[in-house]
């Protein structure tokens, strides 16, 4: 499926928020206030795995500090409380959770919820002056998207999308030698991400998760492939497949496999997968050589190789692997939107660029004849 010449050249001028460019060189204005110890203070919406990840990433922040909490389990919240020093009166629900507006203590919250609650919590903390940090996939429909960025700039706050790998080292080090010409011209890009699915997870449900493995994994790949080209796609190509005797998957999809062209004719082909382990990975294969990440998306473990085959130069094999471990990305994901806040800067991952992942997550599942949900309309 091609988008139309209008719609590409909206989500163009949107900019490439992953690209070794201008947008890593964000605007300095004035500084913003900060809590009582001179970080921004975090209110962690949601407290399942990932926002543990995200909450142990902060406590090694340099800018940045969890000053509150937001749950609809008690018991949950004040252990979590208690680890990272939280007084009781900072713990909220989410009935009351706009009392945040209140707490002096609370610059930015943190959005780990499942997806279909993205949008319903970016609006109400924009509403009470919060800044917010999203986990992606930013929504589960483009209005959501829209409605979000809308939110956020009426209210004067940032908006951030939680794409961790964009300041990662070994990612950035990869479209380093992409943008160098290291490899030559992009020929093709193969990337997957998926794995079994425990029967019973909220993944697996389409009102809350929006859609199957693409909203989970599968983004991760269709991210990595526009960081890596620099370029938006223009055509799409889906098909997916669930099996029919598997109870999981009666309202997401299985399996799902889906091509993009982008305008420089590179091709990119991508799966994922809720049925089985499948390695998260890509490969950028060139004119003079290839890039490869695997693991590519995990939390910690990525490796780098490269092969680089120049005419009259000496063939470069590159072999780089991460130190990184624990929850280190979440680290640097934070001190970057601190740092935005504090400096008043434009983050490299906004809401636009989750816009854009979800216009072409649309497209994909219009391919494969995937129905998307119509999101949250309050």
């Amino acid at each position: 499926m091609n988008l139309s010449r209008r719609e590409f050249s909206r989500l163009s001028a949107l900019g490439v928020a992953a690209q070794l460019s201008g947008s890593f060189l964000p605007r300095l204005h004035a500084q913003a206030s900060a809590s009582s110890e001179g970080k921004i203070g975090y209110a962690a919406i949601g407290l399942g795995r990932i926002s543990k990840l995200f909450m142990a990433g902060v406590q090694n922040s340099s800018n940045s500090k969890i000053t509150a909490l937001v749950s609809g389990h008690p018991a949950k919240a004040e252990m979590y409380a208690e680890q990272y020093g939280i007084p009781k009166s900072s713990i909220y629900n989410y009935e009351n959770m706009d009392e945040l507006k209140h707490n002096k203590e609370v610059q930015a919250v943190y959005i780990g919820l499942p997806n279909s609650m993205h949008a319903e919590y970016t609006i109400r903390s924009a509403k009470i002056g919060k800044n917010v940090l999203c986990e992606k996939p930013m929504a589960v429909s483009v209005s959501e998207c829209e409605a979000m960025i809308a939110a956020c700039k009426e209210a004067n706050v940032k908006l951030m999308i939680a794409y961790r790998l964009h300041y990662e080292p070994s990612n950035l080090r990869a479209v380093q030698l992409i943008r160098d010409s290291s490899i030559g011209r992009i020929q093709s890009i193969q990337s997957t991400y998926g794995f079994n699915c425990k029967a019973g997870e909220w993944r697996l449900d389409k009102a809350m998760a929006g859609g199957g493995p693409l909203m989970d994994v599968g983004i991760y790949s269709l991210n990595a492939t526009r960081y890596l080209t620099g370029e938006e796609p223009v055509e799409f190509s889906a098909y997916a497949y669930s099996d029919p005797d598997d109870p999981r998957f009666k309202t997401v999809e299985e399996n799902l496999n889906w091509v993009m062209k982008f305008p420089s004719g590179v091709l990119a082909s991508c799966n994922t997968t809720y049925g089985g382990m499948m390695d998260g990975y890509y490969h950028v294969v060139g004119s003079h050589g290839w890039v490869e990440m695997k693991p590519a998306f995990n939390y910690d473990g990525l490796h780098l190789t490269a092969g680089i085959f120049k005419p009259g130069e000496k063939p470069q094999i590159l072999d780089e692997p991460s130190t990184d471990t624990g929850a280190i990305h979440f680290t640097r994901e934070a001190n970057h939107f601190s740092e935005c806040i504090l400096q008043n800067k434009e983050s490299t991952s906004p809401g636009e660029e989750g816009l854009r992942d979800m216009t072409y997550i649309r497209e994909i599942y219009r391919s494969a004849g995937i129905t998307m949900n119509k999101g949250y309309t309050g």
